[in-house]
């Protein structure tokens, strides 16, 4: 893979093979994932019934009272290309129910809730029927820190997190994902109109050309700025990127032994045969 342009075929072939390799290796054959309507979510399904079988991928819409009835309507159109299961629980009671006590919260704070409220369903339903969560989260995202920690950023496996969107585009195209979720305006449905790129104030193909030579080719910036992109975006991006690198961690924990978790003991082989 070079640039943002992939060769599909290749990419559709290790990620089929990561989700089935990974979920089968820990004794587990289902998966589960929420299923919003949008592109993300709708290519990771597409990756788990090809890797796994249909009748292994439990897909679950979770509408809040203020989503767009278009986004159950895709999410059911994805459900059925795929053939998967697909089931719908409203988040509304439960939101609502502890937002009576906090009235005056703002849009983040109550989105910040529905992520993780869905995340929670989420992981009921993992131990309901014995399947891992999958997450939806693209590499643009990631490294913009655009999601909510043990939100919607939370998984077991993640078979797009090295995706830039582009690539997500690209790949959605390949494998047949419907029409009308590529070309609609990435939304997280948090709230009514609320959009991606207009709460980002950038595109993600402009930012993902960035993104690209930033952490992929390691370009400083006065080589960004040599290839055309201006100093206040790349400064901003890579604001962000630096903000938001605790939400590409496990939490840190306190090193006061000889072998602690995710430093000197951080892979499976250590714990022997």
């Amino acid at each position: 893979m070079s640039g943002l342009q992939v060769n599909t075929g290749l990419l559709r072939q290790i990620l089929v093979g990561f989700v089935r390799d990974e979920v089968r290796k820990v004794g587990i054959s289902r998966v589960v994932l929420g299923l919003s309507g949008g592109i993300d979510s709708a290519l990771v399904v597409f990756i788990a019934a090809e890797a796994l079988g249909p009748e292994n991928v439990h897909a679950i819409c979770m509408p809040y009272r203020s989503s767009n009835p278009e986004s159950e309507a895709h999410a059911r159109l994805v459900a059925d290309s795929c053939g998967v299961n697909f089931s719908v629980v409203p988040i509304t009671p439960m939101v609502d129910a502890y937002f009576e006590q906090f009235p005056d919260a703002d849009n983040m704070r109550r989105g910040n809730k529905m992520a993780r409220e869905r995340m929670t369903i989420l992981f009921d339903h993992s131990a309901l029927l014995a399947a891992l969560v999958l997450g939806t989260s693209n590499k643009t995202e990631l490294l913009l820190g655009y999601g909510t920690l043990y939100g919607d950023m939370a998984s077991a496996l993640n078979p797009i997190g090295d995706l830039y969107k582009s690539h997500v585009w690209q790949l959605s195209e390949a494998m047949g994902v419907p029409r009308e979720v590529i070309e609609k305006k990435p939304s997280a449905d948090l709230w009514a109109g609320q959009t991606d790129e207009e709460e980002l104030g950038f595109s993600y193909r402009q930012v993902d050309e960035l993104l690209y030579r930033m952490v992929d080719q390691r370009m400083t910036r006065e080589e960004l700025v040599v290839a055309g992109f201006e100093t206040e975006f790349i400064d901003t991006i890579y604001r962000k990127i630096q903000n938001s690198h605790f939400k590409r961690r496990l939490p840190v924990i306190a090193k006061v032994s000889n072998r602690t978790i995710d430093r000197d003991f951080r892979y499976s082989r250590d714990w022997g045969k």
